[in-house]
């Protein structure tokens, strides 16, 4: 069984991986300092999958912390999600975003380099497109200025990885630029789950539905788009997190062409603003209380994927859908709402 460091594993897309790694035959372990996520993720992981998970309580900016782990385990891969990821709070902490994002990051392909760990998967992000003009973009896309610190961070660190990876010839990387992931596991027993105040569109429209917020924003009625609104490319995080999975596989059996590849993981259509929240109302039955309101900091205008690359490399194949999305994420937070009524 080969044995897989999750960083930032507690948080909503390290969680579900962890989950189909699981599933795979994989044994991960957990490293997350839970400073936006909640440790208690672990419990609907074991009611998942039977499998008790490691953690470890760790601030990946503490190198000598780090090398503990990577001295207490023999890793075969590493799955980099660890990192600070609110674009708007990014405008107004940027010092913070990049400390954080960076430094955790070279600390761990530090780790890699010193223990021996060959494969190492980065969690980027389509943010390092900006604001492209040519849609849908491509791995080839050349990166436009980045609208927000955290976007710099993910292009930053991409650039850190390709240095990296060429003057170490036994490390193979991976970086998936991803889209905007949604929704929840199809049990309802995780999913998004924001210590701090949600700033996601799908967590934002469930916890208006279930009256957590009195009602929400669209941020932004006069972008050049078909409605007016942003428009995204939102993936299901169980089809997100299968593709880790296979990025995984696929650096294992050595297919890699290069010791750094990239593949965009999107469901390959853009949904705007005001479609994810009409999906939302026909999946869920009830009419959702949303004024239009102005843009925010750090917005693109759209973006949204074309993945042939990972279609044709990895073998992956996003199979739900916007209202697939919407349902699983409505039940997850009836689920989360109603668990914390009993526990009160």
């Amino acid at each position: 069984m080969k044995k897989v460091l999750v960083t930032g594993g507690c948080g909503f897309i390290g969680s579900h991986t962890i989950v189909d790694l699981i599933n795979n035959g994989f044994e991960p372990i957990s490293v997350d300092n839970n400073m936006n996520s909640d440790i208690r993720v672990m419990h609907g992981i074991r009611e998942i999958t039977g499998e008790t998970v490691r953690n470890y309580t760790v601030d990946l900016c503490d190198l000598e912390k780090t090398r503990r782990i990577f001295a207490n385990e023999q890793f075969d891969g590493v799955i980099h999600f660890a990192a600070l990821k609110s674009v708007g709070e990014s405008v107004f902490k940027p010092l913070l975003y990049f400390q954080n994002n960076l430094n955790s990051l070279m600390n761990v392909l530090e780790c890699c380099k010193e223990f021996g760990v060959p494969n190492f998967i980065f969690s980027s992000s389509c943010s390092v497109y900006g604001n492209a003009t040519d849609l849908p973009v491509t791995e080839e896309t050349l990166f436009q200025e980045a609208e927000s610190p955290y976007a710099r961070t993910k292009q930053m660190g991409e650039h850190i990885i390709e240095d990296f990876s060429k003057v170490n010839k036994d490390n193979k990387s991976i970086l998936l630029r991803y889209f905007n992931p949604a929704g929840a596991h199809e049990s309802a027993l995780i999913g998004e789950l924001p210590i701090n105040k949600a700033t996601n569109l799908v967590p934002v429209i469930t916890e208006t539905a279930i009256g957590k917020r009195e009602k929400m924003f669209v941020h932004g009625s006069d972008y050049d788009t078909r409605d007016g609104s942003c428009v995204r490319d939102y993936i299901h995080v169980m089809d997100l997190a299968n593709a880790h999975t296979k990025a995984l596989q696929y650096l294992l059996e050595n297919k890699n062409e290069s010791n750094c590849e990239v593949f965009n993981l999107g469901i390959g259509e853009g949904v705007s603003v005001i479609e994810a929240v009409e999906a939302f109302e026909r999946v869920s039955g009830q009419k959702l209380n949303y004024e239009m309101g102005p843009r925010r900091p750090g917005d693109v205008v759209a973006i949204y994927a074309n993945n042939e690359n990972a279609f044709s490399k990895l073998g992956w194949q996003p199979t739900r859908s916007i209202d697939d999305i919407m349902s699983s994420a409505w039940a997850w937070e009836k689920y989360r709402t109603e668990a914390a009524i009993l526990q009160n």
